[in-house]
C-alpha cells in the first residue's frame, strides 16, 4: 500500500501546484467581470490537506 500512497501524494502535490497557477492566472486576468467556475484556493487547500494525510499514512506504514 506504500507505493500507492506515495503516488497519490505526488498527484496531490501536482494538483496543488496547478491550483496555485490557476489562482495566479485568475488574479491577473484582463477582464475582472469574467468569472471562472473553479474555486482555485479551495482546490489547493483540499489538495494540501489530502497531501498531508497521504504522506502521514505512507510514513506510518
Amino acid at each position: 500500500m506504500g507505493p500507492v500512497l506515495w503516488s497519490a501524494s505526488g498527484g496531490l502535490a501536482a494538483l496543488a501546484v496547478v491550483a496555485g497557477f490557476g489562482e495566479r492566472r485568475r488574479r491577473r486576468r484582463r477582464d475582472p467581470d469574467s468569472v471562472g467556475w473553479v474555486d482555485w484556493p479551495t482546490v489547493q487547500m483540499l489538495a494540501l490537506i489530502a497531501l498531508a494525510v497521504t504522506i502521514g499514512l505512507a510514513v506510518k506504514g
